[in-house]
């Protein structure tokens, strides 16, 4: 299983659901949920990224917003989905709050974060360590949930591999998340490459691989 399956299990049926995606980037869950039949609202607050999903998903609606801040009335989706987001959220306890708030009763938050290991942390370490920030979500929902704000349905590591043709391949990703990362890698190139060689895997057809264990949380504000 991989984290797009679980997603789409937990909602499923998907068809008719409101569904809000939180930092959503350019779009690409979006556009696989809208393609399953969801109502599907996205927010960030790049106006760059809104920008493309815009483009990509015409069916979907954006909103420039933070997570913490949230412009929707309480209880206004069916669930809501966090995928590689609440590590860039300064306040990740607060985006809880605000998940659990416009959700309504019964429904259904799913958080996918990557964990401070694998062969794509590694290779990612020179560019941007998230040592700490990716340790700050996990601490954040771990406190909701010894809180009381959130029942744990499910809680579950899931290892993505991703195949690149080349170390240009990887570094476009990367940058595609923050293009304030292009900075770093002209800077520290040499760095960069080493790190990348040293953490990938080659594969039979020349590619690279590197694998990034993503814990997925499906919460339902209590």
């Amino acid at each position: 299983m991989d984290a797009l399956t679980l997603i789409r299990d937990t909602f499923a049926p998907l068809a008719g659901k409101r569904i809000l995606d939180i930092g959503c980037g350019p779009g690409t869950l979006a556009k696989r949920l809208t393609e399953d039949g969801a109502s599907v609202t996205g927010v960030d607050p790049g106006e760059a990224a809104l920008g493309k999903a815009r483009e990509a998903v015409p069916a979907a609606r954006f909103e420039a917003a933070s997570a913490e801040a949230l412009p929707f009335p309480d209880a206004h989706f069916d669930g809501a989905v966090m995928f590689n987001a609440l590590h860039h959220v300064p306040d990740p306890a607060a985006a809880l709050r605000e998940a659990a708030r416009i959700v309504v009763p019964g429904g259904t938050l799913v958080v996918v974060e990557p964990l401070a290991e694998g062969s794509f942390f590694d290779a990612l370490r020179p560019i941007e360590d998230e040592t700490a920030v990716r340790a700050a979500a996990q601490e954040a929902i771990a406190v909701a949930l010894s809180g009381g704000a959130f029942l744990c349905r499910q809680d579950v590591t899931l290892a993505r591999r991703e195949s690149f043709a080349d170390l240009d391949g990887f570094l476009a990703r990367v940058s595609a998340v923050d293009p304030a990362r292009e900075a770093t890698i002209r800077a520290r190139r040499p760095i960069v490459e080493a790190a990348f060689r040293g953490a990938a895997e080659r594969e039979a057809d020349g590619r690279y691989s590197l694998v990034q264990p993503l814990r997925i949380h499906v919460l339902q504000p209590a």
